[in-house]
């Protein structure tokens, strides 16, 4: 984790992917973690799960593991961004997987279609740190 000079953070766990490229598991700006966008290898054996449901989990996992190395759960993520390979094929399989990780209110979401490399789904999150105030 290393902090720069316009206060911005990189946070980094074992628990989830190693970045595969030149990026950050998650920056701390501000009030707000924002998340690479990631996959659904395992973090440790690196095996990609067969099903769009199966591979949202485990994004969502890897995703609550950064969460995690700042002390935040899923209930902290204010904002979704997803990507499905086959929108219109996948989304309800998606989506029921998706419902398993938040609650009421649920953050906003974007989901779009994309070309994906050898994956179903791609999730980055923005999550609100301690302390944040919520408009009233």
């Amino acid at each position: 984790m290393t902090d720069t000079p316009n206060g911005k953070r990189g946070v980094s766990t074992p628990d989830a992917p190693r970045p595969a490229g030149a990026y950050s598991q998650g920056i701390v700006a501000g009030d707000l973690l924002y998340t690479a966008g990631f996959g659904p290898q395992h973090p440790s054996t690196g095996e990609v799960p067969q099903g769009v449901g199966a591979q949202t989990a485990q994004v969502l996992r890897n995703i609550r593991a950064v969460l995690a190395a700042e002390g935040l759960t899923m209930r902290d993520v204010v904002k979704v961004t997803t990507h499905l390979q086959h929108l219109k094929r996948d989304f309800a399989e998606y989506d029921a997987a998706y419902r398993a990780f938040f609650e009421d209110p649920c953050p906003v979401r974007t989901t779009v279609g994309s070309d994906l490399m050898d994956i179903l789904v791609e999730i980055d999150v923005v999550a609100a740190l301690p302390g944040l105030d919520a408009p009233g």
